[in-house]
């Protein structure tokens, strides 16, 4: 049997290139690779959002369409929404018993974000408890892998940490402890250099016109040292060179390098090359997304036969579970 990978995503709408670059694409990989479970994490977006619940169901459809449009095929890997499977609730809710209080403060990411969103009120369980929700949706499907970052590890490591204190407590090991699956990605930043991010307003989204992608690259930002065309640059400086590295070939990127230092080029010419790439990426998923968007009216229709699998799966662990605990 493949090894088990499962990964999730917050629905926040139409996904940008840097959602792509920074999982998707290794998601597609992946389910050709192991058997994969890729979830809309629609609870998880409530921890941090509570207070404005009505856009998440359309937010949904649109995240899903982006993943259809890229690559994800649920004939390939289990697709579904977490809250459609209401055993991750029993499960979460179980874990919660035995998961005590000073693992979940301790962890690096609730610090961090309590500073970062120190202008909202995020003082609640359900964020503190988001690591315990993490550990039931992942181990619910006896996961071996979870693709995450760095800054993810610690909350696979308090996974592994309750998948052993549950084995200890009622003598039943039904849980697979995960493992971090660390992937190097490559990560752009926005077109103003900062973190890419739609608050921002510097993302190209992947379902974008290209007539305002094409705008918006015409006028990103560049090397602020070149000032004038016959001033030689600095491409590590630039941001997008940053965008030439994953999406240039290795000659033009020499080609670039050279004519940016020399000045033999200007940033029309530079740009233009990655205005090229751009469009050569785009075209293929704007066709698909507009396939998908004809083909699929209610996404949880669409959703309901990969959704059954998944909770499938939930139910048999469930019933394990419950002897285990007694209930």
């Amino acid at each position: 049997m493949k090894k088990r990978v499962y990964s999730a995503m917050r629905p926040t709408g139409e996904l940008h290139i840097g959602h792509y670059f920074g999982a998707i694409q290794n998601w597609v990989r992946l389910q050709n690779e192991y058997e994969c479970f890729f979830a809309v994490a629609d609870w998880h977006a409530l921890t941090t959002s509570y207070e404005n619940p009505e856009n998440i169901k359309s937010m949904r459809r649109q995240m899903i369409l982006n993943w259809l449009s890229v690559g994800m095929d649920p004939d390939k890997c289990t697709i579904f929404t977490q809250s459609h499977n209401l055993y991750t609730a029993e499960l979460y809710l179980l874990l919660g018993m035995i998961s005590p209080v000073s693992w979940l403060e301790r962890c690096p990411t609730y610090k961090e974000m309590i500073q970062a969103l120190s202008g909202r009120d995020i003082a609640n369980y359900g964020f503190l408890g988001y690591p315990v929700l993490m550990t039931a949706d992942i181990i619910m499907y006896r996961t071996n892998y979870v693709p995450v970052g760095a800054d993810q590890i610690p909350h696979i490591e308090m996974a592994r940490e309750i998948v052993r204190r549950f084995a200890n407590l009622y003598g039943e090991s039904i849980f697979t402890e995960p493992e971090a699956m660390l992937t190097e990605v490559p990560k752009l930043s926005g077109l103003d250099g900062r973190k890419m991010s739609k608050s921002y307003n510097n993302s190209i989204m992947l379902s974008e016109d290209f007539a305002s992608v094409e705008k918006k690259l015409k006028t990103m930002i560049t090397d602020p040292q070149r000032k004038r065309r016959t001033d030689p640059g600095n491409p590590d400086v630039c941001p997008v060179f940053e965008y030439h590295k994953v999406f240039s070939t290795e000659q033009e990127r020499d080609y670039i390098v050279k004519g940016c230092r020399s000045a033999s080029i200007g940033c029309i010419e530079c740009k233009s090359i990655l205005i090229r790439h751009m469009e050569e990426f785009l075209t293929p998923i704007h066709e698909k997304r507009k396939k998908f968007e004809a083909e699929i009216k209610d996404v949880d229709e669409f959703l309901a036969p990969y959704q059954k699998r998944a909770n499938d799966e939930a139910a048999g662990v469930m019933e394990k579970v419950r002897r285990a605990v007694k209930i």
